[in-house]
């Protein structure tokens, strides 16, 4: 190396190694910032996105039979059996400290496979169908939560607590399709037949729930929940003719992630 290039080197030294000091206070700060524990001021907005079981009650008719009743009565269908799974989303805007306004939205779906129960065809096969339930609930509500969110620090620093438990009720409408597809049983004739018997329809309904929010950083939380939900819909078209109203009503459990902002 030769004598320029050694006094180069030795002013170059000193100069990079201002600039590496720098640097480094300039970017603590900014990974401070980053790292720390807290947000810059209270959360706004939270989406959450969950997916998990739901069990529909496919209530009884009373002294009138319902189409539930006459699907457990005549195929290999229990009411377990109908479970399915749901996914859903929830858009929450903070109104207080401890409440918010939701706007929700699911999709449930089962398909339950069965035979009838006492009867079989020409070659004493079963004869086999297939049951598909589908909701799709929109509902508006409030979330209460039981204890603070989180403690602010100053005017813009706030903490936010790492769990919260909360309950809820929401109300709005739902729409369902009740659907049967694969071989039936005429009972006048006792002719065997392949059908896809079908009956759509909606009305109102009443969400009861209660969570619980874990956080697993700044912007985002672990959620866990069951809701509850009341309603029935009118049997439609010609293929469920004498039948009341469509029970809707039944429980479901999610998990999901919610992020915040």
């Amino acid at each position: 190396m030769n004598r320029l290039t050694k006094h180069r080197l030795g002013l170059s030294l000193p100069v990079a190694t201002g600039l590496a000091l720098l640097v480094t206070a300039g970017a603590t700060p900014t990974a401070a910032q980053q790292s720390a524990d807290f947000l810059l001021g209270a959360p706004r907005v939270a989406l959450t996105i969950k997916a998990g079981f739901a069990q529909p009650r496919a209530g009884s008719g009373g002294d009138t039979e319902s189409l539930w009743d006459f699907t457990r009565e005549q195929l290999t269908v229990d009411t377990r059996d109908l479970g399915g799974t749901t996914i859903a989303g929830e858009l929450a805007i903070r109104a207080a400290e401890r409440l918010d306004v939701t706007l929700s939205f699911g999709y449930t779906l089962s398909a339950t496979r069965s035979e009838f129960r006492d009867w079989v065809d020409m070659d004493d096969l079963p004869i086999e169908q297939t049951t598909e339930f589908v909701t799709f609930p929109l509902t508006v509500g409030v979330k209460a939560y039981l204890r603070d969110r989180g403690r602010s620090l100053g005017r813009f620093a706030y903490i936010p607590r790492t769990w919260n438990p909360y309950v809820g009720v929401a109300g709005g409408a739902v729409w369902y399709r009740f659907e049967q597809y694969g071989d039936f049983v005429d009972f006048q004739t006792l002719d065997i037949f392949d059908a896809r018997l079908l009956s759509t329809g909606a009305g109102p309904t009443v969400h009861f729930l209660g969570g619980v929010e874990m956080s697993i950083s700044n912007h985002v939380m672990l959620t866990g929940e069951g809701r509850y939900a009341l309603a029935s819909g009118r049997i439609s078209g010609r293929d469920f003719v004498g039948f009341p109203d469509l029970d809707l009503a039944g429980f479901q459990v999610t998990v999901g992630f919610s992020f915040r902002y």
